[in-house]
């Protein structure tokens, strides 16, 4: 199988790989690249697990060859932590309020947050913020303690 160069920037870091031109960018992420916070649930981009950035908007890497993201900026949930390894405030805010039970979906909203977050500066309404998770899926712990953890991380963020 022929392979394509594929230079992106991952997380601050400029990355040059010779990959096959069918590999999904969640698998170039996982497999080739060793970046495991970033989960495959659904494989149909319903789930929303794999959500990153690229070029700062949320994007399923399940739907998504690793060529198209060729020469973009590529965030995933490992970019979040602060250098020593502490939490974020977005992270903060979701152990503080419980907005996580199994942890598998956690990656995908983190990462349509922080987009959302820095799109919108003002504390949004609780509509904004469902809406704003939409197009993301927990099966375990509904979702009043990820919006209450959306507003602390607003306050923390101050």
């Amino acid at each position: 199988m022929k392979e394509t160069l594929v230079k992106v920037t991952i997380n601050g870091k400029e990355v040059a790989k010779e990959i096959e031109s069918r590999w999904l960018l969640s698998d170039f992420l996982r497999d080739n690249l060793g970046l495991t916070g970033t989960h495959v649930g659904c494989e149909h981009g319903v789930c929303g697990a794999c959500t990153v950035l690229i070029n700062g908007e949320p994007v399923r890497s399940c739907l998504m060859l690793a060529v198209q993201a060729d020469g973009c900026q590529v965030e995933t949930v490992e970019s979040l932590a602060r250098a020593d390894g502490s939490f974020n405030h977005i992270q903060q805010a979701f152990a503080n309020n419980h907005a996580l039970q199994c942890g598998f979906c956690t990656p995908g909203f983190l990462m349509s947050l922080k987009s959302f977050m820095e799109n919108n500066p003002t504390l949004p309404t609780d509509e904004e913020i469902r809406e704003a998770i939409s197009g993301n899926l927990c099966r375990c712990t509904g979702y009043s303690n990820i919006i209450k953890a959306v507003k602390e991380a607003y306050a923390l963020n101050c």
